[in-house]
């Protein structure tokens, strides 16, 4: 029996769009070769077969009430058929754009759009205007599809019309009915499984990174709606359990130095460790007064270290709170957020210091002038507090104050400031536009990528404020930690991988006070900075403040880690091995290297091994996931 004409029509509809997302993944493929460079091309087309799957549960989400009115209006019906061709148009248009937007989004934070409108969604509606004078060019493949769909929008033929009309067998029209609902529930969940489609399924082949393909941006967004209910973590059956698999290390019982050190934390927007020479052979680095001051006495270089996250908004719980972030949603965004943590300012504020976190940004941007109050700051200055404000010649016209006069100013504010005082910076400059103020234009490397002007005009800006610093009586007695908060767009194929897109640079510079021994290529990450930072205060005490998640730089005692999340896997990074914990709990290992994980993992690892780090890593999610949802982290 042939489908009924308005089931005909549906599925060539349906076809159609099938086909538009093919076009899309295939644009997003092209834009991000590089990621996917290498890889065999029957994997590949794999990738583009596998994603169909998706692309089928995501276009059924999308187009339920198309569905509906397809079979409620008749196809002989021309004036309803108008009216669903429109339908059709408007209902598509979000999930064309949503695609669309990833073929560039993708590059800056190495995954699928997905609850990023919810998150930050005020300050992307602040920056449409730039971000389309910007990306205007993205309009034209997005125009066209639209046009495509509109002008390739099945109507009824003359004979379906004549054919729907004389129609009457209601039986066969009841058992088709009945199979397309079926159909639907079943292309809605994505298959026969247990479970309905997740976004972790496109991760099972290898290499994974492939998984990036496989998936549309318009099935991560919907996916992400519901993302507030976080899973309760059951691999050990007992806290003792999980405690006795955590790897925590306590301080050290360091004294404390004789007049309380001040400590500057800089945390550089986008500052990758491939963007530097010290980590590159001094080869194509823009950050030359970076590479002198970690090579100046007084200075640590760890160069081994990682960001725990891929976004702006994930890095201050790390920083300043040891929080690492280890499930989808950013924590101060999240349900979580009311929830008991301990930040650097808390812990510091205990013992006389003046603590201010300083944001060059518009105020209430990502939310860090909320978690600044959850982590204890005293103050919080952001473009609001800046003379002038937006008014100010020194505002970029997009983001906030230039790196330049802001690093300046932060440098004044820093001399009137009561001593000791523990202060945070995070630039801007280095982000997307990629501004650089007008009397700089031409001045720095022009690079490969359009963020390495400016990596190089937030070094200068960083040269300029030492200069300035360094005539302040404060300057000697002060602690200073430089990272980046994330990794940004990348050229060079060794950083193609998870491990090379969280690889940051960290820095502690103590210009009049030497700083304790350490091993320089110890596994170090953004969450050890609260321990390390305690650890040369000699504030042991505050150990029952910290998390454990991190540990001081300086602990000889430990072998050091890092930990993230990435896709559906959890990452735990040793001196030997790089642990991937995947959503259905097996555990793979794979060699080492500063920044490069192998698309295999080991072939046949030692099964203790597999055993000790896929449960320290299985305790460390479970300790943060529980810890979160019972409000329970400091036990």
């Amino acid at each position: 029996m042939l489908p009924s004409p308005a089931i005909r029509l549906l599925m060539r509809r349906f076809a159609l769009l099938l086909g538009v997302y093919t076009l899309l993944r295939l644009g997003f493929y092209l834009l991000n070769f590089s990621t996917f460079g290498g890889i065999d091309a029957g994997a590949v087309l794999l990738a583009f077969v596998h994603g169909l799957r998706f692309d089928i549960a995501a276009l059924l989400w999308l187009n339920l009430l198309l569905v509906l009115l397809s079979v409620v209006i008749p196809v002989s019906a021309r004036r309803g058929q108008r009216g669903l061709r429109w339908l059709f148009v408007l209902v598509n248009f979000p999930g064309f754009l949503l695609n669309v937007i990833d073929w560039e989004y993708f590059k800056f934070i190495g995954r699928r759009l997905s609850n990023e409108f919810t998150t930050v969604g005020g300050d992307i509606a602040r920056q449409s205007g730039q971000i389309v004078e910007h990306y205007w060019y993205l309009l034209i493949p997005l125009g066209g599809m639209v046009y495509l769909l509109w002008r390739l929008c099945p109507m009824p033929t003359p004979a379906e019309e004549r054919a729907a009309a004389t129609r009457k067998q209601w039986v066969l029209r009841g058992i088709e009915i009945i199979l397309l609902v079926g159909l639907v529930v079943l292309g809605l969940r994505g298959g026969w499984q247990l479970k309905p489609l997740r976004t972790g399924a496109a991760f099972d082949q290898q290499p994974a990174v492939l998984g990036h393909l496989a998936l549309n941006s318009t099935f991560t967004v919907l996916k992400s709606l519901d993302e507030a209910k976080v899973e309760r973590k059951n691999y050990f059956p007992t806290d003792a359990a999980v405690l006795a698999n955590l790897g925590a290390v306590p301080l050290a019982q360091r004294p404390a130095p004789a007049v309380p050190l001040n400590v500057v934390v800089l945390l550089l927007e986008s500052l990758a460790s491939e963007y530097t020479g010290v980590d590159n052979g001094g080869q194509g680095g823009y950050t030359p007064f970076f590479d002198s001051l970690a090579t100046a006495p007084g200075s640590l270089l760890m160069r081994a270290n990682y960001a725990n996250g891929r976004r702006s908004i994930e890095a201050l719980p790390a920083v300043l709170a040891g929080l690492p972030s280890l499930m989808e949603e950013p924590f101060i965004t999240s349900s979580f957020q009311t929830a008991e943590l301990h930040g650097l300012g808390d812990m510091l504020g205990r013992h006389g210091y003046t603590t201010a976190i300083y944001h060059a940004g518009a105020n209430g941007t990502m939310g860090f002038d909320i978690f600044s109050g959850i982590a204890g700051m005293q103050r919080y200055y952001g473009l609001n507090e800046y003379p002038g404000g937006a008014a100010s010649p020194d505002y970029d016209g997009h983001w906030g104050i230039f790196d330049e006069p802001y690093l300046q100013y932060f440098n004044q504010q820093l001399g009137t400031t009561k001593q000791p005082f523990f202060a945070t910076l995070f630039t801007l400059s280095a982000h997307d536009p990629f501004t650089i103020p007008a009397q700089y234009k031409g001045k720095f490397p022009k690079g490969t990528l359009p963020i390495h002007p400016t990596i190089a005009y937030s070094d200068f800006a960083l040269r300029r404020f030492f200069q300035a610093a360094r005539q302040a009586p404060w300057f000697s007695n002060t602690l200073f930690v430089l990272t980046g908060d994330h990794t940004s767009q990348t050229d060079r194929p060794n950083y193609y991988n998870s491990l090379g897109d969280h690889k940051t640079p960290l820095l502690l510079f103590s210009p009049g006070h030497a700083l304790p021994t350490a091993n320089p290529t110890r596994i170090t990450q953004q969450a050890d900075i609260p321990a390390s930072v305690l650890d040369v205060l000699g504030l042991h005490t505050e150990q029952k403040a910290l998390l454990p998640f991190g540990a001081s730089v300086f602990d000889a005692a430990s072998p050091g880690r890092a930990l993230f999340h990435d896709d559906d896997s959890y990452f735990l990074v040793h001196s030997d091995f790089v642990t991937e914990l995947k959503g259905d709990n097996t555990v793979k290992l794979y060699p080492y290297q500063p920044y490069f994980i192998p698309n295999q993992p080991v072939a046949n690892p030692d099964p203790a091994l597999v055993q000790k780090y896929g449960d320290e890593l299985r305790a460390c999610v479970q300790f943060y996931v529980n810890g979160l949802l019972d409000n329970r982290l400091y036990k």
